[in-house]
């Protein structure tokens, strides 16, 4: 059973581009539904890709979370030079 979507212009507009490339390059001709099911495909298998594209960035970080990671900061006393870090990290 098929649904109806609605997309706007623009989308519309890049799928149209999209179907008639593959046209274009493969010679085969594709419906936009088989376009989109694979769309839909791709994106329902890289699914943590597409949900982190809805996360709101987090770079830069703002004002107030520089602050935060400055109050977060302590000395240990100890001084630390590059040999000190390539050695813990690569043994």
């Amino acid at each position: 059973m098929a649904t109806a979507v609605k997309v706007d212009d623009d989308a519309k507009s890049r799928l149209e581009e999209l179907q008639a490339e593959i046209r274009l390059r493969t010679g085969q001709n594709v419906t936009q539904q088989e376009l989109l099911t694979r769309l839909i495909d791709d994106a329902y298998e890289s699914r943590a890709d597409v949900i982190d594209s809805f996360r709101e960035s987090t770079v830069p970080l703002s004002a107030d979370e520089k602050d935060a990671m400055r109050e977060g900061r302590i000395s240990s006393g100890v001084e630390t030079d590059e040999s000190d870090i390539d050695e813990i990290l690569y043994g």
